[in-house]
């Protein structure tokens, strides 16, 4: 899961620029998705996940590590995209409810990435999905996922990177 757990950082942190809605208003004349998201956070991001897959796959490839699962290139990329692109869809319900930026939305915020980057991979890779994701699996996912998101985004709020620590 890291090429999935690791965008979302990384588009925080390196996040900036110009918004991926270029500032525009839906048709409820809320902003679409807000200035967090930005393109340049995205294509980090992107680049972030997609970077620590290719590591992944040359650890499973050279037997670094059996016990990984074997990624796919495929399986990399749309667990990174997904991610994100979880996070923005996240972002524009966020807007409808009148959630503003940092505000916070339980559970939606710990798992809106992951629930992205699971649904893109199974619409791109079902293979791989149907391979690697056993329920165990899935529900060590679901259990780690809250208590990673909230003890990364605490250590990123200590640091002076996150406004908000959820």
């Amino acid at each position: 899961m890291l090429p999935a757990y690791l965008p979302n950082n990384i588009a925080a942190i390196g996040g900036g620029g110009t918004p991926i809605d270029f500032g525009k208003k839906w048709t409820d004349n809320k902003r679409i998705f807000g200035d967090g998201k930005t393109i340049r956070g995205f294509i980090l991001g992107v680049f972030a996940g997609i970077l620590i897959g290719f590591c992944q796959i040359f650890a499973e490839n050279s037997g670094m590590v059996p016990w990984f699962f074997p990624h796919s290139i495929i399986a990399v990329i749309t667990l990174a995209f997904g991610s994100l692109l979880g996070d923005m869809i996240k972002s524009f319900f966020k807007r409808r409810k009148g959630i503003e930026r940092g505000g916070e939305w339980f559970l939606i915020d710990q798992y809106d990435f992951v629930i992205g980057a699971l649904l893109l991979t199974l619409l791109c890779d079902p293979e791989w999905m149907i391979n690697t994701m056993n329920f165990s699996l899935l529900i060590t996912i679901l259990v780690i996922t809250p208590l990673l998101h909230r003890t990364v985004n605490i250590i990123g709020y200590k640091m002076g990177l996150k406004k908000v620590p959820w």
